[in-house]
């Protein structure tokens, strides 16, 4: 058993930071008299993580790699990629570190909690959520969808209850005093995305504002 053990770890190492099912699990520790039990007691000793029930992530003291918390977004519900504050933080348009990630689904909206964070999605219409997303690779090991900056920008207006802008003033404040943005991000954002946002229709008059901003 312990030579079983040994050749499981090695196993649970090798599955690194991408999210696994249970069935996944259980198959890796069929050997097992109650891969079940097994299961739960990699959980109680922290070499697995729960994200939510039946979803789970190896631990990094023993998939030795760092966790990506926008894939594991992209994992506990979809379709859903990360956006708002989240990838303006991963893109370092904002210095805040983000503790609730949030992203945008054609599904109902749902939240989770786990040991890793707070998981927020947001529901959106189909139409909308097609514009402005890529599939990022890290480092040809994983990939996960993200919103581009100009669509995280987006879904901040149009997803933040109560915003008032109804000026281009009252817009440069909302990024320079609320979300401390990166100003010179916009240097290089791609108005394209912007227009095809605007014709989704949602808060139309601020987001003309932040395509007037971006073309002064």
């Amino acid at each position: 058993m312990h030579d079983n053990y040994k050749c499981n770890m090695e196993e649970l190492e090798q599955l690194g930071i991408i999210p696994v099912d249970y069935a996944v699990l259980r198959s890796l520790f069929s050997d097992y008299r109650s891969p079940r039990n097994k299961i739960a007691n990699l959980e109680q000793a922290g070499k697995i993580i729960r994200l939510k029930r039946g979803m789970y992530v190896v631990s990094p003291k023993i998939s030795k790699q760092l966790l990506s918390v926008e894939l594991i977004a992209n994992h506990i519900y979809g379709p859903s990629y990360v956006s708002m504050e989240s990838a303006l933080r991963y893109y370092s348009l904002i210095p805040e570190q983000v503790y609730t990630i949030r992203s945008m689904t054609t599904i109902r909206s749902k939240d989770f909690e786990n040991p890793i964070g707070n998981f927020k999605y947001i529901t959106v219409s189909d139409t909308y959520y097609s514009i402005g997303i890529k599939q990022q690779t890290v480092e040809n090991k994983y990939t996960f969808l993200i919103a581009t900056p100009e669509k995280a920008l987006c879904d901040m207006i149009t997803a933040t209850p109560q915003l008032r802008i109804q000026s281009e003033k009252a817009l440069i404040a909302y990024l320079e005093e609320d979300l401390r943005f990166e100003m010179s991000g916009l240097d290089n954002m791609n108005t394209d995305i912007i227009r095809k946002c605007i014709n989704t229709g949602k808060k139309k008059e601020v987001l003309k504002l932040l395509l007037k901003l971006l073309q002064a």
